[in-house]
């Protein structure tokens, strides 16, 4: 049996409810199908959004969605996306699948978006190809109240009222797709194009520099050094790749060989956020600028028969365990992350929904991200675990990986993973001085490469979790491998 421990008393820092943020760009079937029918669609909308996926992520309680991109974002000109539709510009979509983009979702439509689902919009502006002047207007255009030429526009195209955005990222991986910059170079960009991001009225944004790629040290190095006075947030991107880009797998069919080899790289995140911020805390030892992972998630070899530039993979149990995990770490870190966005929305990547018609099929790694929601703005608790190794020769990880959190009426919320393909691990749960009064939870398991379809949508939900014992203030549970639980106890 191993040993789980919490501390009730002993209060850390803030889990910001935005670290269970989302990410939807122009790709694939994310925005178009995924988000956006339009208004003449057969499919239920309001808008031309799509109703059932807006009561999924209202259910959800999806905090902060990102839009436009992603590389989507440094080709993208906002002025192609506002006025009536008829008249947008038709671009070429060059990043994915040089389709074309007709840009009949645009900035209102991602703000109307916003508003139904309840979430609030992190906007990514363009600075690989766009002009400082042309992002200064679209901060205008969204933001000014007053009387000026782009909040004449905005109302002359429907919106009285500013939108009033509040996450702006000044570019998008400006080391590659954004530019291929260097990290010195960007540096002086970044200053130099948020200095025009105008704060107007009372909305004061909060800006997110385009930070390091994975374990690229030295772009946080630069850019903490030469531009932390002038940003609130630097990104960070990360995807979970088994083994390497040239031997991604595909996303159902795999062994356990790829299944440890996943989750070993995942587990990556943990000392790459640590890594970070030691450089972040040498310039910014308050911890006033956030470390946001506005990119993560798994990346396999697209679905067979499908367009290789809309990166559509299914999401299986082995996605859950990712999702679950990350989630964890990104709790344990939240003295310095404030947003994480997993990549992406819809149909893409490590997707919470799929869509299909009128179809919509909810995700293992939807399920886990409803199920740790009780994390949200609640207070992170010391928790570790004893806990030996599973795996391969090559790929070892923990049997187990969790994290702990108080909420405001004195609850705790634990989430546990079993990382094992196969095998069961018995868990006593302590919480010190506090006896646990009462538990109750939910979980999903099922076999490793477990997923849902639109014809068999139910294959892998949330179950009720019953497998726990009481008993002198303290909680045994039973963990069926492989496995994501979450339960919120309640202390004497």
């Amino acid at each position: 049996m191993e040993y789980l421990h919490i501390d009730p008393e002993r209060k850390l820092s803030v889990i910001d409810k935005n670290i269970y943020g989302n990410f939807s760009e122009h790709l694939g079937h994310c925005i178009y199908e995924g988000v956006y029918v339009g208004e003449d669609s057969d499919i239920p909308n309001v808008n031309g959004i799509r109703t059932d996926v807006v009561e999924a992520l209202k259910a959800l309680k999806l905090p902060v969605l990102r839009w436009p991109g992603g590389c989507f974002a440094d080709e993208y000109h906002w002025k192609d996306g506002i006025g009536p539709k008829e008249e947008r510009a038709k671009i070429v979509n060059t990043h994915w699948g040089g389709v074309t983009e007709d840009n009949s979702f645009g900035t209102h439509e991602f703000f109307e978006l916003c508003r139904q689902v309840g979430c609030e919009p992190y906007v990514c502006g363009n600075v690989g190809s766009g002009t400082v002047r042309e992002m200064s207007e679209w901060v205008e255009y969204m933001n000014c109240d007053s009387v000026s030429p782009m909040a004449d526009l905005r109302r002359k195209n429907g919106h009285d009222e500013a939108f009033g955005v509040k996450y702006f990222g000044v570019g998008n991986e400006s080391w590659g797709c954004g530019g291929m910059m260097t990290p010195e170079y960007y540096a002086d960009e970044y200053r130099r194009y948020q200095t025009f991001c105008r704060r107007y009225g009372e909305n004061r944004l909060f800006k997110i520099a385009s930070g390091a790629n994975s374990g690229d040290l030295h772009w946080t190095e630069v850019l903490m050094q030469k531009a932390t006075r002038c940003m609130d947030g630097l990104s960070l991107h990360y995807y979970t790749v088994p083994y390497d880009w040239q031997k991604r797998g595909q996303a159902t069919v795999f062994d356990k060989d790829s299944w440890y080899e996943t989750l070993k790289k995942t587990l990556r995140m943990d000392s790459l956020l640590s890594e970070h911020e030691a450089i972040m805390d040498r310039y910014d030892p308050d911890k006033k600028v956030a470390l946001v992972v506005d990119e993560w998630g798994t990346w396999y070899d697209v679905e067979p028969g499908t367009n290789p530039g809309f990166l559509y993979q299914q999401n299986t149990i082995r996605d859950a365990l990712v999702a679950g995990i990350n989630l964890n770490i990104f709790n344990q870190h939240s003295d310095r992350v404030r947003m994480a966005n997993i990549a992406q929305l819809a149909n893409v990547l490590q997707a919470v929904v799929l869509t299909e018609g009128p179809k919509l099929v909810l995700t293992p790694t939807y399920h886990v991200f409803k199920m740790y929601a009780g994390h949200q703005d609640a207070t992170l608790l010391p928790s570790s675990v004893s806990t030996g190794c599973v795996g391969t020769e090559e790929a070892q990880v923990p049997k187990l990986h969790q994290s702990a959190s108080l909420a405001a009426d004195g609850s705790v919320t634990l989430t546990i993973c079993n990382l094992s393909a196969d095998d069961a691990e018995d868990v006593l749960v302590d919480c010190g001085g506090r006896a646990i009064a009462s538990f109750s939870g939910e979980i999903v398991t099922g076999a490793m490469d477990a997923y849902n379809t639109f014809d068999a949508p139910e294959n892998v939900v949330p179950q009720e979790f019953k497998d726990g014992v009481l008993k002198d203030g303290k909680l045994c549970i039973s963990l069926p491998g492989p496995s994501v639980v979450a339960l919120t106890l309640k202390l004497a």
